[in-house]
Order: C-alpha cells, then structure tokens, then sequence
C-alpha cells in the first residue's frame, strides 16, 4: 500500500479491544504502534490519572507519532484519551472509536470519560478485531487512492 502519513487515534474506554485491533491493522497498513500502558511503563512512569497527566500524556504520545509521520510513516496511538482535551492535544488525522462497553472497571476513567464528538469509525460490539482491522485498512487504502488520483499521481502496478 502506498504510504500516506497519518496519525491514528484508536481511543476508548479501558476494556474494549484497542489494543487487539491496533495490534490487528498495524500490520495491513504498514503503522508503527504505540500503545499507552507501554508508553507509560518506558516513557511516562511519572505520570498518573489525574486530567493533567491524561493530558500530559496525550501531548507525549501525539510527540512520538509526529515523529513517525515526520519520517513519512504512519503512525497508531492506542489509549483512553477520555476528553475533548486530550484528544485536541494528540490533534490524530484518523480517528478510531472503540465503543464496545458501557463502563470499564475503573470510575474515575468512566466519570472523566467523554464521547466524542468527532470519529471517523465507530468500532461496535459485533465482529472481531481482525474483521474490524480489515475494514478500516480497506477504508484507508480507499482514502488514499482517491488522493493520489486528485493528485495525479501514478500507483505501481502492484498496488
């Protein structure tokens, strides 16, 4: 697939698959992955819970995809971003909601945690994280395409 830089927000509640399915369309896409519980186990071990370090956090992974982008890849971020805050601060091109709970097992999550307003794909109860990754690889492919015919430009025959 030839490579459109974006940067990929699969966000949601503790619980409901973010990580399998970023696990899933990593690899159809061609991302680089970074995943929350990861980033803060290496990178952010000083921060906690509170809305500040969730927005410290957004700004710290936002950081790290940007480099990625920077370079000409793709890029996923896999976390909560539980409010329009944080999810301004991280400031994704694609936006993955993954709505398959009602509550996670933590409160203070789901008493912080916001809906958002703005998604391009609202990821529900049914199908797999495999089927999931599937069509949203193929929605990606599709975007891109259509911009590289406005831009005129050639694909490979193998595209």
């Amino acid at each position: 697939m030839a490579n459109r830089r974006r940067k990929i927000l699969i966000m949601g509640l503790s619980g409901t698959g973010k990580t399998s399915l970023s696990l899933k369309l990593a690899p159809m896409i061609g991302a680089v992955h970074f995943n929350a519980d990861e980033v803060r186990r290496h990178i952010s071990s000083d921060l906690g819970f509170c809305h500040a370090d969730r927005l410290e956090q957004a700004r710290r992974m936002s950081w790290l995809c940007d480099k990625v982008v920077e370079a000409g890849g793709t890029a996923i971020a896999d976390f909560i971003c539980p409010t329009e805050e944080t999810r301004t601060a991280f400031n994704p091109t694609f936006t993955i909601w993954v709505d398959r709970i009602e509550a996670s097992k933590y409160d203070d999550t789901n008493q912080m945690f916001v809906p958002p307003r703005r998604f391009d794909v609202r990821v529900s109860r049914g199908g797999t994280p495999d089927e999931w990754a599937q069509r949203i690889a193929y929605r990606l492919r599709k975007e891109t395409d259509q911009t590289l015919k406005q831009t005129n430009v050639l694909l490979p025959a193998d595209y």
